[in-house]
């Protein structure tokens, strides 16, 4: 190869590319060499702010200088030799000297305080504190937590507090009656001779009802009807001293784990139907289940009699005193049958004048003759005109000096009553009452009883005494030109017009209204609520108007029975009620009912707390209400939003379970359907 051939070679692009390669290559070789060795301990810091000792790079205000340790050499394998001897040295004065205490942690790091219920993550947290507060107020509101309800916030308006939950009561508490055992006004009384001890003597305010009465161990879910009947369970009123004591008279008998009712009585040991026959065969008028739908038995004993009456269309009312027989009243009622505990004492008993068809008394230990005939003469305002009352007791059939003179002294009684003796066949005589004052107004001068003033209210029961007078009868007729059953359930009667009430339409329409208004409801209940599946049997319309509820439950056929309750706080009404061939009685919900524990098993209050929260404590009906029903049982309040919260609370704390419903108006309606249950067992 020539010069020229060389000189091209130089000049060609391959032998620059390679030269270049081979020159970077020898490049990063002596770098690599250079820094390995540590032959160069320079490094390059960027700085803020310019040094006078450093060779400057830039002369911006962010400067890069050379590392101040340049040009000087570090042996760091002394220094961590060093290190390790010294560590050796330690450890081995320490074994020298034992065990030296080490030195101090370090502080630890504050623990974060939380100051809300939401994290970082904004999720709920519960590790957070509230901070600094007021423990006065705190202890103040828990002092009103336990003593109300509600407490106003200062500008009128009610602010939701929580109630507590109620305790049980004591054992002994569970057939507590209230107004019926109150000891310590009872031993005050000036006299017990009349059965005043028997009356209502309700505790004191402050001292009312604030714990929940206990069921009896082993309580069960009761017999239905009409197998309770005859059977009930003996642990849902273990009481065996009235089988003791009437078990020959074929009232109650025990057998195994339940009580059993033949259908006897003191008079009809042969069975009450017996006994109803002989009845209606001595008196055909009567005509159970037609003109005589509704009666009083009075001392009823298990009430057999109204009990087998009720399938002959009849509603009997079986009343008696709480007294050596307590729990008489008690067995009718787990039988399924209508029953209160009353006396005749000194007091007019809580149903209107012209309540019943026919009123019973079948050795019922009632000196009906004492007091110039006072005690007859309350029977007589009860007895509807024209009714007829049925006496079955020794005097009538036996011929004893002591029973003859109270025979007679019975008999000139009634003829002065001006009541017509019927028929007297064996050991029953049957009297009935006029239609008309026309015998009243035709006795000599002076004739006791007399009359009652005109201005005496007959239908004035709550708490008002006894009178030894004959009340008046309606001029108009009111009360005894009843329709026959059934036709008077839907037919506005006569003494509707006596009502006083405040209303700008007929009283007739008002009454069909009800009616309406109630069957519509029932009817939809059924459909939508499955109320056939409930079960009813003793039921209690706790705010009763004219009946219309329990007239629904009739015509929609449940098998059941209503006490419709009137309270005094409204127009009276009951009047209405017995003269369509109901019964109900006068109440204050202001003060505990005259029945034992677990006595319903559905109670219905339609507007009821709307109007009694205003004279009364929500909480004390509430726990009445419980007291009464039987556990398993059922509650529909129907009433405005205005009060459901409250109710809500409170049927918690008592152990329902609780539900609130839009009414068939809807969710904008200003009314609420509250449902609870009580619990078989309670907590």
């Amino acid at each position: 190869m020539g010069n020229g051939g060389a000189a091209d070679l130089f000049k060609s692009a391959t032998f620059i590319k390679i030269s270049g390669f081979i020159l970077v290559s020898v490049v990063f070789f002596y770098l690599g060499k250079h820094f390995s060795d540590g032959s160069s301990q320079q490094l390059v810091f960027f700085s803020s702010h310019q040094n006078p000792d450093h060779h400057e790079i830039t002369g911006s205000p962010a400067s890069v200088a050379l590392s101040p340790n340049h040009n000087k050499i570090f042996n760091i394998t002394s220094l961590t030799n060093e290190t390790s001897s010294a560590q050796k040295n330690e450890n081995q004065e320490q074994q020298r000297i034992g065990s030296v205490s080490p030195p101090p942690p370090p502080p630890p790091v504050p623990a974060v305080k939380r100051m809300g219920v939401v994290d970082e993550n904004g999720v709920m947290a519960e590790d957070f504190e509230v901070g600094e507060y007021d423990t006065e107020l705190v202890e103040n509101w828990e002092k009103a937590n336990n003593t109300a309800d509600l407490e106003s916030d200062g500008k009128g308006d009610k602010v939701r507090v929580r109630v507590n939950k109620f305790p049980l009561c004591p054992e002994s508490m569970r057939e507590y009656i209230p107004c019926l055992d109150n000891e310590e006004a009872i031993k005050n009384l000036k006299s017990t001779e009349k059965g005043e001890k028997f009356e209502r003597h309700c505790p004191e305010k402050g001292k009312e009802l604030n714990c929940l009465v206990p069921s009896p161990k082993g309580y069960k879910t009761p017999i239905p009807w009409p197998q309770s009947r005859d059977e009930v369970w003996f642990s849902n009123v273990p009481h065996a001293r009235l089988a003791e004591d009437k078990g020959g008279q074929n009232w109650i008998t025990i057998d195994k784990d339940k009580f059993k009712f033949p259908g006897g009585g003191t008079q009809f040991i042969h069975g009450a139907d017996q006994y109803l026959d002989q009845i209606e065969k001595m008196v055909p008028e009567i005509a159970f289940g037609r003109h005589t739908r509704v009666a009083l038995d009075v001392g009823c004993g298990v009430a057999s009699f109204g009990a087998y009456l009720l399938s002959r269309n009849v509603t009997t009312l079986s009343v008696a005193p709480k007294d050596v027989h307590e729990n008489q009243i008690q067995f009718a009622l787990e039988r399924g049958v209508p029953a209160m505990v009353a006396a005749f004492a000194t007091r007019r008993l809580l149903y209107p004048s012209q309540a019943f068809d026919l009123i019973h008394c079948s050795r019922c230990r009632i000196n009906w003759t004492r007091d110039d005939g006072i005690l007859l003469l309350e029977v007589n305002r009860l007895l509807r005109a024209g009714g007829y009352f049925a006496w079955a007791a020794q005097p009538v059939y036996k011929h004893e000096p002591l029973l003859e003179e109270q025979w007679e002294e019975m008999v000139n009684l009634t003829s002065r009553l001006c009541w017509k003796l019927v028929k007297k066949e064996g050991y029953i005589a049957i009297w009935q009452k006029p239609l008309n004052n026309s015998c009243y107004l035709s006795r000599e001068e002076g004739t006791k009883p007399p009359l009652c003033d005109p201005d005496d209210d007959p239908d004035s029961v709550w708490y008002a005494d006894l009178k030894a007078c004959i009340t008046r009868l309606p001029e108009e007729g009111y009360g005894s030109n009843i329709t026959i059953w059934p036709a008077r359930l839907q037919n506005p009667p006569d003494r509707l017009q006596s009502i006083q009430i405040d209303a700008y339409m007929s009283r007739n329409e008002l009454f069909r209204a009800e009616s309406r208004y109630w069957h519509e409801i029932i009817e939809s209940y059924v459909r939508a609520l499955h109320w056939k599946k409930l079960k009813l049997r003793n039921v209690l319309d706790m705010r009763a108007g004219f009946g219309g509820f329990a007239a629904a439950l009739i015509e929609n056929q449940f098998n059941c029975w209503v006490l419709n309750v009137v309270p005094v706080s409204g127009p009276n009404t009951l009047p209405v009620i017995y003269d369509r061939g109901l019964i109900g009685v006068m109440h204050d919900w202001c003060e505990p009912f005259d029945t034992y524990p677990r006595t319903y098993d559905f109670l219905h209050a339609a507007g009821l707390f709307s109007i009694e929260q205003k004279r009364c404590n929500i909480s004390t009906i509430m726990l009445e209400m419980d007291r009464i029903l039987r556990p398993g049982g059922h509650v529909y309040i129907r009433d405005s939003l205005a009060v459901m919260d409250e109710l809500q609370e409170i049927a918690t704390a008592m152990g329902w379970h609780v539900s609130i419903r839009d009414t068939a108006e809807g969710p904008h309606a200003s009314y609420r359907i509250l449902t609870g249950d009580k619990r078989l067992l309670q907590a």
